[in-house]
């Protein structure tokens, strides 16, 4: 029965949300208790997530052979994706925490730039630009600081998971519990008849 059906879908997704939720929250709890092992373990992640990435991307390219003109692209991303993930085995942690620290100061810069850019052509057609060469100078700065203090980037971006893990998780909770309340509500509407 179709009905049934819903009902399952939206179970499922309630308890999804429960199981994501305290799972975002634990790990938020682990990165702030244990930030050294949490350190390792996202050193690991970097690694297998890459290496795990350019496997997929190399076996996409090779199916995509026939039918697109620049498979060779997609192979060529996958095989530095591996080098990289074995790289970053090889070498771990350090590799993984490197690449870490230098994307997130390369997207701070970049975030930087664009934002002055953007500030200029704000200020010649006199729109409001104050906040957006505020905003681009201190992302600028942070991403110039996240380079010359790679040990405080990596602790930033620890930080920021575990908050994220925690806000995230507490996050998904109330909507389960949303859920739920709505769930019954509903369930109540049916029982009750209603009265013309």
């Amino acid at each position: 029965m179709i009905t049934d059906d819903i009902v399952a879908a939206y179970n499922r997704g309630k308890w999804a949300l429960i199981v994501r939720g305290l799972l975002g929250i634990a790990l938020g709890f682990v990165i702030f208790t244990r930030p050294l092992a949490s350190v390792a373990a996202f050193a690991l992640v970097v690694a297998l997530w890459s290496l795990s990435d350019g496997i997929v991307g190399i076996v996409h390219a090779f199916e995509l052979r026939k039918v697109a003109q620049h498979w060779w692209a997609l192979l060529i991303s996958g095989l530095v994706s591996v080098a990289f993930g074995v790289a970053a085995l090889y070498y771990y942690p350090i590799l993984s925490l490197t690449f870490a620290v230098v994307w997130a100061a390369w997207w701070l810069i970049s975030a930087g730039v664009l934002a002055i850019y953007v500030a200029v052509q704000e200020r010649k057609v006199d729109l409001p630009w104050g906040w957006t060469l505020t905003f681009g100078i201190i992302a600028l700065a942070s991403g110039v600081l996240a380079i010359m203090y790679p040990g405080i980037t990596l602790a930033t971006l620890m930080g920021t998971m575990g908050t994220f893990g925690i806000v995230g998780g507490i996050a998904m909770l109330v909507g389960a519990g949303k859920m739920q309340a709505f769930q019954h509500d509903v369930k109540r509407a049916i029982r009750t008849p209603s009265h013309a």
